[in-house]
């Protein structure tokens, strides 16, 4: 397991060959209880807006919608992949993953229903391309919700996907952040993901993969520490941070070491 100071050392010392990508919920934002007042410490805009233009490529990969992390990041010159890698922002463009187009009507109809089914819970629904249906407020409603997506995802040819007190209705397509992550790697020789929930281990596990492949000359993995990190994540990852505030801490030391 690598400390603090070995991570930034392996990120600092190829610049111009690094990717360095980001979850947003619970690694750039604090974990919060309604999914629309999760906003990224001041820390981590500012040491992202460092690092713009003094390394290859920054990015934040992150299952919310390319349009809110674009509100909530500011920052020029990043690269956004939303909703788990079925859409990115490209040059101010949003783009979807075709596969996922023909299941807009289906996640509408899951939405509505899901909000007819459980009234009190929070339905966030997510660019017209998935919706997911959270129980952090209403946890006694918890077997509710798991029961009335089992059963919307299965009358309307959906897919579910587990996350943090949440379960999303998604098309079901292949794809996750392992998928946006090796995407964004392509070309580099060094690669850094940040995560801490469930939703992260495919990005993990994609870094990994192109290290033992020889795609990459180094992967550094970092798992942010929380109280509601997932079992797996600690084995997952070749260094951890303390929460948001530690990653934001590491981000700036390292912009301060490429002179930002």
């Amino acid at each position: 397991m690598l400390d603090v100071a070995a991570m930034i050392d392996a990120l600092v010392a190829h610049p111009s060959e690094t990717v360095i990508l980001f979850d947003y919920d619970g690694s750039l934002a604090p974990i919060v209880d309604l999914p629309e007042d999760a906003v990224a410490l001041p820390a981590a805009i500012d040491a992202l807006g460092r690092l713009a233009g003094r390394v290859g490529r920054i990015g934040i990969v992150s299952g919310r919608p390319v349009e809110f992390l674009v509100r909530r990041v500011p920052v020029p010159d990043l690269v956004f992949a939303g909703l788990y890698g079925m859409e990115m922002m490209v040059d101010g463009e949003r783009r979807i993953e075709p596969r996922v187009l023909a299941f807009g009507a289906a996640v509408a109809r899951a939405a509505d229903q899901a909000e007819e089914r459980l009234p009190g819970v929070h339905v966030e629904r997510k660019g017209g391309v998935s919706v997911t249906v959270h129980w952090r407020t209403t946890p006694d409603r918890a077997a509710a919700v798991l029961a009335v997506a089992a059963d919307l995802a299965h009358r309307h040819g959906l897919a579910e996907l587990r996350t943090r007190f949440a379960v999303e209705l998604r098309p079901p397509v292949d794809i996750d952040k392992g998928n946006a992550v090796d995407t964004l790697i392509h070309g580099f020789d060094v690669a850094a993901f940040a995560g801490d929930d469930t939703g992260d281990l495919p990005a993990f596990e994609a870094l990994g993969r192109a290290r033992d492949e020889g795609r990459l000359t180094r992967a550094v993995r970092i798992g942010v520490l929380s109280t509601e990190m997932p079992d797996g994540l600690p084995s997952s990852v070749d260094g951890l941070v303390d929460g948001p505030i530690g990653l934001a801490q590491m981000l700036g030391e390292v912009a301060t070491r490429l002179g930002a």
